[in-house]
């Protein structure tokens, strides 16, 4: 049953493929909470859509990349608070409460809430750097809409004016160290091919370049070395994440490349 101290109804949607090992955890803290819950999938394989039809109204449709996608998705909510989760991250039951607290005022002067992120890597979150920023995962519907990107999609709202609450969401990016690599590498040749398309060119002395410049941000500058030698191995993956987009932009450029 959706919380009835709140003076304003949340619809709730997650966009999902081949989730079936992680979808059940995030759903279960969402089911009976929210007033209406949405799983828009994109041709699971696996047993993804059984499980979500046991908490959520399940709708399937092919894959346009992830903003499109999040618009799709956010055309079906009905009410005007929404809530965009992933399949890889968890609601608590503390977290659910402070945003009772804040929907439950006459008067909300905000059309995004952001909630910290609790990344977790290796076994424990990440407490500094880019997967610790706090995320805008709860907004007004009126005017929003997600940036047409194939991935790293922001959220785009009028006149933002944001919140961000104390208690944290819990995101399991990763399976283990082989899905981090895929995932980070993957997204890379993403952006690598939307840059190519925007006529944007890079070289390979630039890739290299970008991995040490990625890493002292992530790492010194974010205060990635806070989180001990879990900061020191996300600051390489994101190095690594930089390199690998850039050179594969310098392959789009290079005069061997294939059509």
């Amino acid at each position: 049953m959706a919380s009835h101290c709140r003076k304003y109804p949340i619809s709730c949607f997650v966009i999902a493929c081949n989730e079936e090992d992680r979808i059940e955890r995030c759903l279960a803290s969402l089911a009976g909470w929210v007033d209406e819950l949405i799983v828009l999938d994109s041709g699971s394989t696996d047993n993804t859509v059984e499980i979500a039809k046991r908490y959520a109204t399940v709708h399937q449709t092919d894959w346009p990349g992830y903003g499109q996608q999040r618009n799709r998705a956010l055309k079906r909510c009905q009410h005007d608070w929404v809530l965009n989760i992933d399949a890889d991250e968890v609601m608590s039951n503390d977290l659910k409460n402070e945003v009772d607290e804040v929907l439950s005022q006459r008067d909300i002067d905000v059309n995004v809430i952001q909630f910290k992120w609790y990344t977790y890597f290796f076994g424990k979150p990440l407490k500094f750097g880019r997967y610790a920023s706090p995320q805008g995962k709860l907004f007004l519907k009126t005017g929003a809409s997600f940036k047409n990107r194939q991935v790293h999609e922001t959220l785009l709202l009028p006149n933002k004016r944001s919140l961000t609450l104390r208690h944290g969401l819990a995101h399991y990016s990763w399976r283990n160290y082989q899905h981090v690599q895929e995932k980070h590498l993957k997204y890379a040749c993403l952006l690598a091919k939307e840059k190519h398309d925007k006529g944007k060119t890079a070289s390979m002395p630039y890739a290299c370049l970008r991995f040490f410049t990625d890493f002292i941000q992530q790492y010194l500058l974010r205060l990635g070395f806070l989180d001990g030698w879990r900061g020191l191995m996300m600051a390489i993956v994101l190095g690594q994440y930089a390199f690998h987009k850039y050179a594969a932009l310098a392959e789009f450029n290079s005069p061997g490349e294939t059509k």
